[in-house]
């Protein structure tokens, strides 16, 4: 029963996404409807995984499946990510595609396959399964962005990113055979048991695990693998790039730990590449975001640098004692302030996204202070200022890379986090400090503004949220 219960979020999301595409087939349905439905999923799959989340790790139907899926704590806490941010992209859609009027029904059946793969891949400890949710969720991904067909941006961010995930893909799979060629097996049990035997990683096994790194740094948009991914959040609907910016880097970051938490070999293997992949991931992400005039290529920048602390928890990982706490918690802090930004630009952003620049949100405290107040308070989350759950999030990671010895990439990490706030605060001083230079009519349905409302609040509960390092 609890093999099933553990699939059940999976098998609720299936459903959803069959079921809307059926629907769509029918003319009485409408777009509104379809977001409703896909709200409903989405909820009642997060409550079944909150009330299984606290559980004994299990391989999931281990003789039917032969070991290929696992549940633990840390799967569950991912999965929990990916459904809110499924939820709330819902509900910022709900008010978006009222002005942009380019969506149809068959969005919210795609979004929901692609939260599919995404859960597939928080619980997938074999690398062939983890391929097969990779290109679930990628597929879907790759039309979402593309979804208006009109935009010359949105076409080109889907060339883009369809290369990079052509890129990624082929290393995944050239990695795959390496290691099974090395281990015999490509799951991770089974990998781990051959690494235990040597005591070192060969040289096959080194190759295939270097594939695998570097199709998952693609995924998690790392040095030196970020140029194109802000083009690609640049071109897609802003309701798509929240959900791709939070879920989608959650759903890879889960497969990125479990992959490295197999064995404490592997783990001590990719130490120092990692060391400096996050240090140049962080002050990469800076230099690019500080340039940046418009606000989503930005916050795409943004995601670049929080990739890097990320990639800090990950060398400062245990691999025997693996737990996921930290990884899981900076995701969920993460994720709450990026879509609640984008949740606020989906309904002040306009028709087209006409208010796309920083100049362009000039004096909104005076228009409309509590949109303004709510957007303070997510980007000084990601800012990692006190008492939000950036801040928490960012103090669970400098800690846990202290408790491992990891002092430079701590002290550096503090370093990156200070260099952020320059365009953090540009965005503030902007909405703060101007006169106001817009009306700021709000089109549409007041959803998304419930929804940025109910995310400031989640910036907020989480920070409260204690964390065992």
């Amino acid at each position: 029963m609890h093999d099933f219960l553990s699939l059940l979020p999976l098998i609720i999301i299936t459903a959803g996404a069959v079921l809307l595409m059926l629907l769509s087939t029918f003319e009485k349905t409408n777009v509104e409807t379809a977001s409703y439905i896909s709200m409903g999923f989405y909820g009642v799959a997060f409550f079944v995984q909150l009330v299984i989340g606290c559980g004994p790790e299990v391989t999931i139907f281990d003789q039917t499946f032969n070991g290929m899926l696992v549940a633990n704590n840390f799967s569950m806490a991912a999965g929990l990510v990916i459904l809110g941010c499924g939820f709330f992209t819902s509900v910022s859609g709900h008010s978006y595609f009222k002005v942009n009027q380019f969506c149809t029904l068959e969005f919210y059946s795609i979004m929901m396959f692609a939260s599919c793969g995404m859960i597939l891949l928080t619980l997938a400890h074999e690398l062939i399964s983890a391929f097969i949710a990779i290109e679930i969720m990628s597929l879907a991904i790759y039309i979402l962005v593309g979804y208006d067909r009109q935009n010359v941006k949105a076409s080109e961010a889907i060339l883009k990113y369809l290369m990079l995930g052509a890129f990624a893909g082929a290393f995944f799979t050239m990695g795959t055979a390496l290691i099974f060629g090395a281990a015999g097996s490509t799951k991770f049990m089974a990998i781990a048991a051959a690494l235990n035997m040597t005591g070192e990683i060969s040289p096959l096994l080194l190759g295939g695990s270097f594939f695998i790194l570097v199709a998952l740094l693609f995924k998690v948009a790392a040095f030196p693998f970020h140029a194109w991914v802000i083009d690609v959040y640049d071109g897609a609907a802003a309701p798509v790039t929240g959900f791709m910016a939070t879920a989608l880097k959650t759903a890879a970051f889960a497969l990125f730990a479990n992959f490295l938490a197999m064995n404490n070999v592997m783990h001590s293997g990719w130490v120092t590449f990692l060391f400096y992949l996050a240090i140049l991931t962080m002050f990469g992400g800076n230099l690019v975001a500080i340039g940046q005039d418009n606000i989503k290529r930005m916050l795409a920048a943004s995601g670049i640098v929080h990739s890097g602390y990320l990639l800090i928890a990950l060398v400062a990982l245990n691999a025997e004692q693996f737990s996921g706490s930290v990884i899981a918690y900076y995701l969920a802090a993460y994720a709450v302030g990026t879509l609640g930004i984008f949740a606020a630009l989906s309904y002040l952003s306009g028709e087209g996204e006409r208010r796309a620049d920083f100049a362009d949100f000039k004096g909104l405290a005076k228009v409309h202070p509590y949109s303004a107040a709510a957007i303070t308070v997510f980007l000084l989350s990601m800012a990692g200022i006190p008492p939000t759950a950036g801040f928490m999030g960012k103090f669970y990671i400098i800690t846990s890379a202290f408790n491992e010895g990891q002092v430079t990439l701590a002290v550096l990490g503090v370093v990156s986090s200070i260099l952020s706030m320059w365009y953090y605060l540009r965005l503030i001083i902007n909405m703060y400090f101007h006169e106001a230079t817009d009306t700021f009519e709000i089109q549409g349905t007041p959803l998304a503004t419930a929804g940025t409302f109910a995310l400031v609040f989640c910036v907020f509960a989480i920070a409260l949220y204690p964390v065992v390092i």
